[in-house]
């Protein structure tokens, strides 16, 4: 169960991610795409269990013609749900910059994997930080585009 501070802690951050998206989508990626050092685009996805359609606002860095993003959640336990609808419905469409991209997103795994957390420690290195918080696997998820 999760104490008072960590419940409000939870519902501000829930809170900036909405008025977050709102932002970059309404502004067709004019504002709000630039947290500090990092860009952030919107991910589109189904919930597994319930069918509704989610906004995530993530952290994301390019590579070829490729775009990922580092499934952290901020050192939790837990995969956040994203991760897990994403293994159930692989084909979304990201918003990136006010453009609307189909991809599908796979796992990074192996000498890939290792390349793109090398990259992205690089740009933030808070991931670091995160990576010693737990003990799960932090899986780093690549958005290939479909066109």
């Amino acid at each position: 169960m999760l104490a008072i501070g960590e419940k409000m802690n939870k519902r501000m951050l829930q809170l900036f991610m909405g008025i977050n998206s709102f932002m970059i989508h309404t502004s067709h990626g004019k504002i709000g795409t630039h947290l500090g050092k990092q860009t952030i685009l919107l991910m589109y996805t189904v919930g597994r269990k319930t069918g509704k359609l989610y906004t995530t606002p993530i952290a994301y860095f390019q590579i070829e013609n490729s775009y990922y993003v580092i499934a952290s959640n901020w050192g939790q336990e837990k995969n956040a749900a994203w991760y897990y609808n994403l293994k159930q419905q692989s084909e979304i469409k990201i918003e990136v910059e006010g453009k609307l991209l189909p991809v599908r997103s796979r796992e990074a795994e192996g000498e890939e994997y290792d390349r793109l957390w090398a990259d992205a420690v690089s740009h933030h290195a808070d991931y670091n930080h995160y990576k010693e918080m737990t003990t799960r696997h932090i899986p780093i998820v690549v958005f290939d585009p479909l066109e």
